[in-house]
């Protein structure tokens, strides 16, 4: 059948489903779970699965609430992407329920050309993207292996081809020293507060020093408990940002050493601690990307362009790029100037820009994945293009598991 037929016809199904899409998005803004912990979301997303014939794998990988569902046949493999995880206090204020269900609908739609179908879909749910890269933990379960292209849709206020994007990572240090009367015996102490400062203060004379793409910022969460005691102990936790994963791993080493520098000046001991997981930058696939435009602005959506943004932030679909080829582009679902991770784009996120957003960007992502599996052309250069780079991504991919690493931090998603 006619590629421009199966377009039309997964967008009309789109509109069959749109009640039940926007019910499931609505559902999910008014029920936040935080990362890893997104178990109403989960099960509102595999049910839907099932109502519609297909059969879905629950605490997929090993972690409770992601799941995949695979259909179809062909050599040709399409991963379609929902996110459902919210943010601490201000809710959906990422608006992940719009991911989890534009994800679904295309994944629906394609699912409901039946014997039309011209390849393979895997339908992915992808826990804790806001903190822990629930993505990472599933690409190490190879989740992801075998995808001809992978795609998942976000909103922002505005439409975009891709989210501009950092590698990054988390860590967390804790400096031990000994308590003493700060008067009466300062000798008989061992300040770990000085420690912590003077850490922190190597870490921003090494900011002077670096590439206007890496980035260090962090806080003191322990700092001692009062005036008159030598501080035993106190803590701080820092975001590193690099341009891509190879220019991480060594901003990460000078971290380290800066940190150490704070224990070694002092006396003090330090447990260091980094993240599990590193969130690698996106690595954008153009061509397909460019589809998905063309199909998004067939719709009426109208793209802003990305060279006129300063703005970055992280994502765990990152670690996906490297892997296999890949597109994160955006869609508006509020005003330009609200941005994503404040309060007031909770609300936007359910409202009928939000839920407009949910039907486009799924008629958008199952345009696209039919584009990729009838146009040999595009999964040609796709492929190429991922290879030209593929050295590049296997370093990153190779720092981006710690196994003894923290699986508390992690970073933030989109931030």
């Amino acid at each position: 059948m006619a590629l421009q037929k199966l377009k039309q016809q997964v967008a009309e199904q789109i509109d069959t489903l749109a009640l039940e899409l926007v019910r499931i998005s609505h559902a999910i803004h008014a029920r936040p779970e935080l990362a890893f912990e997104e178990y109403f979301a989960a099960e509102t997303l595999t049910k839907a699965v099932e109502d519609n014939g297909l059969s879905v794998t629950r605490q997929a990988c090993g972690l409770d609430t992601a799941f995949i569902s695979e259909f179809g046949a062909g050599e040709t493999e399409i991963g379609v992407i929902s996110e459902y995880d919210a943010l601490p206090a201000i809710g959906h204020a990422c608006g992940h329920n719009i991911i989890a269900a534009a994800g679904l609908g295309a994944a629906l739609a394609l699912a409901r050309l039946g014997a039309d179908l011209p390849g393979k879909v895997r339908y992915l749910g992808t826990p804790a993207e806001e903190g822990g890269g629930g993505k990472e933990y599933m690409a190490q379960q190879n989740a992801f292996d075998g995808l001809d292209a992978a795609m998942m849709v976000h909103p922002a206020g505005a439409d975009l081809i891709t989210m501009p994007s950092l590698a990054m990572t988390e860590v967390k240090v804790t400096y031990h020293g000994r308590n003493a009367h700060a008067a009466g015996m300062p000798h008989d102490g061992i300040n770990a507060l000085d420690a912590l400062v003077t850490a922190y203060q190597s870490l921003a004379q090494l900011r002077q020093h670096i590439r206007p793409t890496e980035k260090i910022h962090g806080i003191f969460t322990e700092a001692g408990d009062a005036p008159n005691i030598v501080p035993h102990r106190a803590a701080g936790v820092f975001y590193v940002r690099a341009a891509d994963g190879v220019a991480l791993a060594d901003i990460k080493t000078r971290v380290q050493g800066c940190l150490e520098a704070g224990a070694l000046a002092t006396g003090c001991r330090a447990d260091i601690e980094w993240a599990k997981v590193d969130y690698l930058e996106i690595k954008d696939n153009w061509d397909i990307a460019q589809a998905y435009q063309d199909n998004a602005e067939s719709l009426g959506r109208v793209f802003f362009p990305i060279e006129n943004l300063s703005a970055s932030g992280s994502t765990d679909m990152g670690n996906v790029s490297h892997r296999v080829p890949s597109i994160h582009p955006m869609i508006a679902c509020a005003p330009p100037e609200v941005n994503i991770h404040h309060p007031d784009f909770t609300r936007h996120a359910a409202s009928a820009a939000g839920d407009q957003a949910v039907l486009d960007g799924a008629k958008a992502m199952a345009m696209t994945a039919l584009d990729v599996m009838l146009d040999e052309t595009l999964r040609e250069k796709s492929k190429a293009a991922f290879a030209a780079t593929e050295t590049h991504s296997r370093r990153a991919v190779s720092g981006a598991w710690r196994a003894g690493g923290n699986p508390g931090l992690g970073g933030c998603g989109c931030c």
